[in-house]
């Protein structure tokens, strides 16, 4: 799974549904079931996601979507495999510099 985002300290609510194609309620609830989802909220009470919300979210994303954990279950793996879970990281940033180099080789 590859998330396009532009390089910001926050993100919008809508930057953030748009990326991970997934509904606003989905992300708010959740905010409420993963205690490391800790968006500030301006005056408004809009939510902005931060660089480190964003890596929670595709970790989140990755559990329940893809490999099809239940909530309690992605929660326990999440405390449980740290180790694994920067291994996902790395994964991640792989699958990034792949995405680039094969826009890089259609450019040519």
């Amino acid at each position: 799974m590859h998330i396009e985002l532009p390089e910001k300290l926050y993100y919008s609510m809508g930057e953030v549904t748009k990326a991970f194609d997934v509904n606003p309620s989905l992300i708010r609830f959740w905010e409420k079931e993963f205690d490391v989802l800790q968006p500030k909220k301006n005056s408004r009470g809009n939510r902005k996601f931060s660089q480190d919300d964003i890596k929670n979210l595709k970790r989140i994303y990755h559990l329940v979507k893809e490999r099809g954990f239940t909530l309690e279950g992605a929660r326990e793996y999440m405390k449980s495999h740290k180790e694994e879970i920067s291994n996902f990281d790395i994964i991640s940033k792989l699958e990034f510099v792949k995405a680039e180099l094969l826009k890089i080789k259609n450019n040519l």
